[in-house]
């Protein structure tokens, strides 16, 4: 009995060496953000003052092999009123020359490419009309599904200060069920990085297409389009504008899919002076949208929007926001009253 013991005391503990020598890095963020905002929305409309509690964590694992590739993923579980963990997370591996490879939720190139153009912080927001189709985020029309595989070239790829990707993805099965979504597609996309004088410029964009079916029927309505944005930054100044045009698809329940042939154009300004942030953005979307089996749209769905925010660090890690927004939306054409303002006051606390 004595000798059993030992061989098991042995071999937990071996186990355990085994378990600490073999697990990965792993590092954590997130944040919480709380607040109030006051929405105003149109005259016909109840305003309404709601308490924002938000919070994220997310955890990065990373491992570097003996051959030198890294392979990393990661994962992140929101609270936004209710529990949800991301699970779009692709398996990467980075490889000694600096290219990398994603396996699985690869996601779309050309949505990788799309540049980071400056907006304003802060939970306000104005909740548009459900059938006013026009986008808001210049890589609407980028699409895939989870079983992709996304390559990325080493920095300085073909010219200095040139990345480029390539995506493509392909049938999960999703395309099989009675709401029309993605069967497969293709992405590529680039970003270059340069310098004018004193200004540091990044150029990116990226174009995009896939097929789109319904209880595994191809559908003639397909999501594709292509994005194109442009970012300076001069010592504390970031301005950056963007556009996005394309088709795409959206489920509007009943077993209704609307197509959408839309454009979109988001600008922005950014200026740090100490402690203090100043944000300003714009977006202006537009769309044209029918049934997948009406005659295709004539009239424009519109969102117009403006946004700025005041951010003040007070100690490390931990940022007051206040943030205004205003919106004006149009549906086939008409003035809704679905538009308004939004104030946003509160906190941010990161680590």
């Amino acid at each position: 009995m004595k000798k059993e013991l030992l061989m098991a005391s042995a071999l937990v503990t071996t186990l355990g060496a085994t378990s600490v020598a073999q697990a990965v890095t792993a590092t954590m963020a997130g944040s919480l953000k709380i607040g109030a905002e006051f929405e105003s929305a149109d005259d016909s409309t109840t305003d309404a003052n709601t308490v924002k509690d938000q919070s994220n964590f997310n955890i990065s694992l990373s491992e570097t092999t003996d051959g030198g590739t890294t392979i990393s993923s990661s994962f992140e579980i929101v609270d936004e009123s209710t529990v949800e963990a991301d699970d779009d997370n692709a398996i990467k591996l980075t490889f000694t020359d600096g290219s990398a490879l994603e396996l699985l939720n690869a996601g779309s190139a050309a949505g990788t490419h799309a540049v980071a153009v400056p907006g304003a912080s802060g939970e306000q927001g104005v909740g548009g009309t459900s059938t006013n189709n026009a986008p808001t985020g210049v890589d609407f029309a980028a699409g895939s599904t989870v079983l992709g595989v996304e390559w990325h070239s080493a920095a300085d790829f073909l010219a200095d200060g040139l990345k480029m990707s390539a995506s493509i993805s392909t049938d999960d099965g999703s395309a099989k069920s009675a709401t029309a979504r993605v069967e497969s597609a293709w992405g590529l996309g680039a970003t270059y990085v340069t310098s004018a004088g004193d200004t540091a410029l990044t150029i990116g964009g990226g174009i995009s297409g896939s097929d789109t079916a319904k209880t595994g029927t191809q559908m003639t309505a397909d999501k594709e389009g292509f994005n194109i944005g442009v970012s300076a930054v001069t010592g504390n100044l970031t301005v950056g504008v963007g556009f996005g045009d394309g088709d795409s698809i959206k489920d509007e329940g009943a077993g209704v899919q609307t197509q959408i042939d839309g454009s979109v154009t988001v600008a922005g300004i950014k200026y740090v002076s100490g402690d203090i942030t100043l944000a300003l953005g714009v977006t202006s979307g537009e769309a044209k949208d029918s049934t997948t089996v009406g005659t295709a749209g004539t009239t424009d769905d519109s969102h117009d929007a403006a946004s700025a925010s005041v951010t003040y660090a007070v100690a490390s890690g931990v940022s007051a926001v206040i943030g205004y927004t205003t919106v004006d939306q149009n549906n086939e054409g008409q003035s809704t009253t679905d538009g308004g303002s939004a104030w946003y006051v509160g906190a941010t606390m990161s680590f």
